[in-house]
């Protein structure tokens, strides 16, 4: 019988590629460590030297000032002057960049990464400051019930923000919710606008995460650009107000 020269080989690999498969490999240990970084440090001139030139394109264009706000913008629950100007302004570029009509927008209260925009000049960094995540503006088509359940998750949360949206919250749950300034119907087909974080059932949404996403790859973040050049261009200055848009009635 003639020996295959490449068989034992190949078993042998098949072997321990069989093997290999099922075999679980544990830490034996985790070791942190804490490294202060302070001004005790010496400097690396060269590095300085090679990233000058950076710094100074970064900041010329995070220190051009955009926009002017009338008042102090808080962020807080259940409603905020902040979260209202920045739904505003989701729910204003969705309608314009997806060229449809949409009922709502919504935004997580996490997503406002500051407590306040001051009343005053407002940079370009200041809006980095705001949404430094490069989430999408997107759209989805949902079911009256499936906003109910939404909101629910809101409520539950404490309240985020809203536009085109009004709502109180009782025992954790969103009640006598209006839509458009009408009653949520249940068999309805609403148009939200949302983060695609959100709709991929982050912050507990999982209601959202296999409904379809109308996305054109439009950055949250630069809504909020172009609804301030918008604000700009009609006069008007960044600004907003309580409008009870959310309320505890616990």
């Amino acid at each position: 019988m003639k020996k295959n020269p490449f068989l034992i080989p190949v078993l042998i690999v098949l072997a321990v590629a069989g093997t290999s498969c099922n075999t679980t490999y544990k830490s034996q240990q985790l070791a942190f460590y804490s490294y202060t970084i302070n001004d005790s440090l010496q400097k690396d001139t060269a590095l300085i030297n090679f990233l000058a030139p950076y710094k100074t394109n970064v900041n010329s264009l995070m220190d051009a000032v955009i926009g002017y706000a009338d008042v102090n913008m808080e962020k807080k629950m259940p409603e905020c002057e902040l979260g209202n100007f920045l739904t505003d302004a989701y729910l204003h570029m969705a309608k314009e960049k997806y060229k449809t009509n949409v009922d709502a927008a919504v935004m997580n209260y996490g997503g406002i990464r500051i407590n306040q925009l001051a009343k005053g000049e407002v940079t370009r960094g200041k809006i980095f400051e705001i949404m430094p995540f490069d989430n999408l503006l997107i759209l989805q088509k949902l079911k009256g019930t499936v906003v109910q359940e939404f909101l629910d998750i809101i409520a539950a949360d404490g309240g985020w923000p809203v536009s085109g949206i009004t709502m109180q919250i009782k025992n954790g749950k969103a009640v006598n919710v209006l839509i458009d300034g009408k009653p949520i119907e249940p068999e309805k087909i609403y148009s939200i606008a949302n983060s695609n974080y959100v709709a991929n059932s982050g912050n507990d949404a999982n209601m959202l995460k296999d409904i379809p996403q109308l996305s054109n790859g439009y950055l949250m973040r630069d809504a909020i650009f172009d609804y301030i050049k918008y604000l700009k261009a009609i006069g008007k200055n960044i600004n907003a107000k309580i409008e009870n848009r959310v309320i505890n009635v616990e």
